[in-house]
């Protein structure tokens, strides 16, 4: 058996004796839940998918072992986000035997949605990986076809009934094939009023049935601009009463902290010096590589969910800045874009920020920011599309004819550039 005494996740007597982190390395996401939107970032704001800065497996054990000598009860590492950990699996399998080879002893964790997660379990195995937690909404695809907009799996998008149903099946697959590894599976779902709250009870006794170890069902947050935005919390007496139920099959987690990407300390005392190293650890250049042999290594994305170019860039709070590798493109970090209200100051200090950058991809932009940054040596890329399509033609020189700008996005002459974004 598993010792669960020191995961306080999966250890309610543990939750104020040791501390566990989240290294947010996967930005990507492979699916789009109509309860998620990963675009608003606030340091009070304690919710799944939400994080103050993106790290690279090398900065994440840099960040690692600054906290490690703040907190010496850090016994889990886990890996949550802010996408998923399967979306972006280069990252998390580096992230996770880097940790792995410096400390021999620390609890290792990973949560996802299951889409992606089935070529890695083995390694996961290999690499000690004692607890995983699949995201799971329903048993039926009817259901789940209500909670996602889309789901993207072997580079290509499906919708509706079609998408809801190969998540369903990879879910199924991999919490089998995490069983057979003996690694311990807890349950995530969404309590999401009027879509799931009476089948969940239902979906307890058949995840118990698959050897399913625990589960926890997390009370939906209305999220600003999404789907669901309208939908209410469900009270503190329906969560109990549901918990009861599902209390039946499956033990049931009672103290989750719903955490950030990012989270670190205690469950649900989440520590401010923590974010202060998380900050300094994004900002190093450790991990980057090759950047001395080139002036401008790397290329500035604007996007909602670091997959495609869908972004103005007068609306982009943030950038993804993305390297060629022999591997493929890497995400090296993300970069926050200037605050707004400054006019034409706002593009001047947004090249000085991108001063590394030999192009950058957006939705759309103005005619002054994109003189502006043309002026500061950064090639503007106005188009929609996969994001490594935008690569090939930056780095490669491919023709982006099957890619042209969205018309949503288009600016005429009538756009101004004052820095204040598109009204």
């Amino acid at each position: 058996m598993i010792d669960f005494k020191k995961h306080p996740c999966f250890n309610k007597e543990a939750k104020g004796q040791y501390a566990r982190v989240h290294l947010p390395v996967a930005p990507k996401c492979n699916i789009s839940c109509n309860y998620c939107n990963r675009k608003f970032d606030c340091v009070n704001e304690s919710r799944p998918g939400v994080t103050s800065n993106i790290l690279s497996p090398e900065q994440s054990m840099v960040y690692l072992k600054g906290l490690k000598e703040k907190m010496p009860n850090l016994s889990v590492v886990g890996i949550a986000g802010p996408g998923d950990p399967f979306a972006n699996p280069n990252e998390t399998m580096e992230t996770l035997r880097l940790v792995r080879k410096t400390y021999d002893d620390m609890i290792l964790c990973v949560s996802s949605n299951g889409l992606g997660i089935g070529p890695y379990i083995d390694e996961l195995a290999e690499l000690e990986v004692s607890h995983v937690t699949i995201t799971i909404n329903a048993l039926d695809p009817e259901i789940l076809s209500k909670v996602y907009r889309w789901v993207r799996f072997d580079k290509k998008g499906y919708f509706g009934l079609e998408g809801a149903t190969i998540l369903l099946g990879k879910q199924l697959e991999a919490i089998e094939k995490l069983k057979a590894a003996g690694i311990t599976v807890k349950a995530n779902a969404i309590v999401i009023p009027g879509i799931n709250e009476d089948h969940l009870p239902e979906l307890a006794e058949g995840l118990a049935k698959m050897g399913v170890d625990l589960m926890n069902t997390i009370p939906l947050i209305p999220v600003e601009d999404t789907p669901f935005s309208d939908l209410t919390e469900p009270e503190a007496a329906t969560m109990k009463a549901i918990r009861k139920e599902i209390g039946a099959f499956l033990p049931p987690m009672t103290h989750c902290s719903r955490c950030r990407a990012d989270a670190a300390g205690l469950l649900g005392k989440d520590s401010t010096e923590a974010m202060e190293l998380l900050s300094e650890a994004a900002k190093m250049t450790v991990g980057c590589g090759g950047g001395e042999e080139e002036e401008r290594p790397y290329v500035a994305v604007a996007s909602n969910e670091g997959i495609l170019v869908n972004q103005h860039l007068g609306e982009a709070d943030r950038l993804y800045i993305f390297k060629e590798t022999p591997n493929g493109y890497k995400l090296v970090n993300q970069r926050v874009t200037p605050s707004r209200g400054k006019g034409d100051d706002r593009w001047v200090e947004l090249g000085d920020t991108l001063s590394d950058c030999r192009a950058i991809l957006v939705g759309g932009i103005g005619p002054k920011p994109s003189k502006i940054l043309g002026k500061s040596g950064i090639k503007v890329v106005e188009m929609s599309g996969l994001i490594d399509q935008g690569m090939d033609a930056i780095y490669k020189g491919e023709d982006l004819r099957t890619i042209t700008k969205a018309e949503a996005f288009k600016c005429g002459a009538s756009c101004s550039g004052t820095g204040t974004g598109c009204g």
